[in-house]
């Protein structure tokens, strides 16, 4: 079983890394993410993998984090998602981000990478909303934002950050202004002083 491999950028595909390891050279399946970061041909690089080995076919994927191949396990978890479309979702989004959506439950935000439609995007959302925040090192409030996604947070954070949204911002940006604000204001401000300090945030 390969774990990762360290050695030198022969080739860059449109989907893969072909990376000279003293001599041999491996063909690592990445996201687009990943080979846009990896660098260039002749250089050095470290990938970590995860090696798929079926009944036809060996694979390697890689990964410039263990984040990120633990993400990409979780991702086939649920069902119906297979490493194709795993890796469209990390190509589309980062961990940080991944991990932001499902704790707000934002099914659009996942839904935007190919190959995944509304209800493969939903079942993500319901299936790992248990599981992410143990994989979530990157996301900040990671609980705080459950709250939000779930309808449990407070009135006034709930306002907030759909005054934010309705201005056109994300609900990852608005979720994030509004937990800086509540670190300065306090968990008991009102939404309008919430959504002022939000505001100041975004305006950074």
């Amino acid at each position: 079983m390969i774990g990762k491999l360290k050695g030198t950028i022969e080739e860059i595909g449109e989907d893969y890394a072909l990376v000279d390891v003293h001599g041999v050279c491996y063909v690592a399946y990445c996201s687009s993410r990943t080979l846009a970061k990896l660098g260039g041909v002749g250089e050095a690089c470290v990938l970590f993998i995860e090696t798929y080995v079926r009944e036809d076919q060996l694979k390697l994927f890689g990964f410039l984090t263990v984040m990120e191949r633990e993400w990409f396990i979780l991702l086939q978890s649920v069902q119906g998602v297979g490493a194709k479309v795993a890796l469209a979702v990390l190509s589309t989004l980062s961990t940080a981000e991944l991990a932001n959506a499902i704790a707000l439950q934002d099914k659009t935000v996942i839904s935007r990478a190919p190959g995944v439609g509304p209800k493969v995007a939903m079942r993500m959302v319901l299936e790992l909303k248990n599981k992410a925040p143990s994989f979530a090192g990157e996301a900040l409030n990671i609980g705080f934002k459950q709250e939000i996604g779930e309808g449990v947070a407070a009135a006034p954070v709930s306002d907030a950050v759909s005054a934010l949204t309705n201005l056109g911002y994300s609900r990852d940006q608005a979720a994030n202004a509004v937990a800086a604000a509540m670190k300065t204001a306090g968990e008991g401000a009102d939404s309008a002083k919430l959504i002022r300090l939000g505001l100041r945030e975004l305006s950074k």
